[in-house]
């Protein structure tokens, strides 16, 4: 008996390390101390040094049940972007900035193409967030998990000076909402997806005219990372005084993270359009509008709170990093929570 034989293979384990290693130096700044391989992996902070009083921020999350795609249509090389997503999202929603990112891989049984598929993924989310791939963990599980399935999270850190934190503290009523368009569904609420739409091979892969796109497509469309969104509004002059990632819990559970007491979001449904896979959601599953604004983020992945006066700038700089943006509401005077209307 050896531990292959027991189900673990450590050499498929050195040839996924070796066929992801050109991702991963994609993701490379400078940083960055070493390579890839030794048991921990070593970042700089040198350039910390600049700023008055730094703070660290970390993120941490996973891909949830949304990976149960990515095994149906066998599809593995954008999940990573989702898992990366999740994670500085949340940095960037404090003001700061993602300097690297370590991801968790737990399979049934390593296939190295796949897994160096996955972590593709990862590293292009690192690319388009700007942050450094420094490390990683690929666990075989047999006999915990199915051969063909695997679970995928990762944790960021990032850093903002003190001074630059967004904590939502200056929110004040006539302060004006701008929501960021998501791609789609991200990567939340996929249990409830999973429930009422089709998952068969072929459903997934059936055209929908509304959707422009296979519904496969349309769900496994990655997240939007917003690292370089609200990084433009900051280069434009832009004091963004509150930030909700709209994630799981939808725009009721997010929106009030961002406000002080005494405040309430007031958000118009009808300041944009409702992308077509949510109100596909709806109708399958019969799922009340309540509940879809409680789950999913119709549409929306990032909310800003700013000055009136900020308003045309903000939109500007978002155009400019390549998001679509909607004055979407205000804020008003209340109990703290959100009105939609």
């Amino acid at each position: 008996m050896d531990y292959k034989k027991a189900g673990v293979d450590i050499e498929a384990g050195y040839r996924s390390v070796e066929l992801m290693k050109e991702s991963v130096k994609r993701t490379m700044r400078e940083e960055v101390l070493g390579g890839l391989g030794g048991f921990s992996g070593a970042f700089s902070l040198a350039k910390i040094k600049e700023m008055e009083e730094p703070v660290l921020l970390s993120g941490t999350d996973g891909c949830g049940t949304k990976v149960k795609l990515a095994f149906l249509l066998d599809k593995h090389d954008t999940i990573g972007i989702d898992a990366v997503a999740m994670c500085v999202n949340d940095i960037a929603c404090a003001g700061g900035e993602p300097l690297f990112f370590l991801d968790y891989i737990a399979c049934g049984k390593n296939y190295p193409e796949k897994i160096a598929s996955i972590v593709s993924g990862v590293a292009e989310g690192c690319v388009q967030a700007d942050c450094a791939l420094i490390g990683g963990e690929t666990a075989e599980h047999p006999g915990l998990m199915p051969e063909e399935e695997y679970d995928l999270a990762g944790f960021a850190v990032g850093v903002v000076d003190k001074k630059d934190l967004i904590t939502g503290e200056t929110i004040r009523p006539g302060d004006v909402l701008i929501g960021i368009a998501s791609t789609g569904v991200h990567s939340n609420g996929f249990s409830l997806v999973r429930k009422v739409l089709p998952m068969d091979v072929a459903s997934l892969n059936t055209y929908h005219e509304e959707l422009g796109k296979t519904l496969g497509e349309a769900l496994l469309a990655p997240t939007r990372i917003y690292v370089k969104a609200l990084r433009s509004v900051k280069e434009a002059g832009v004091t963004i005084k509150g930030c909700s990632h709209i994630t799981g819990g939808g725009f009721y559970e997010n929106i009030p993270r961002m406000l002080p007491d005494g405040v309430k979001a007031v958000v118009r449904k009808d300041s944009y359009e409702v992308p077509a896979i949510f109100g596909m959601l709806a109708k399958a599953g019969a799922i009340e509008e309540q509940m879809m604004y409680n789950t999913f983020n119709m549409g929306i992945g990032m909310v800003l709170a700013v000055d009136p006066a900020d308003v045309e700038t903000t939109k500007a700089a978002l155009a400019a990093a390549g998001d679509t943006a909607y004055v979407i509401g205000e804020i008003a005077a209340g109990e703290k929570g959100v009105e939609l209307c």
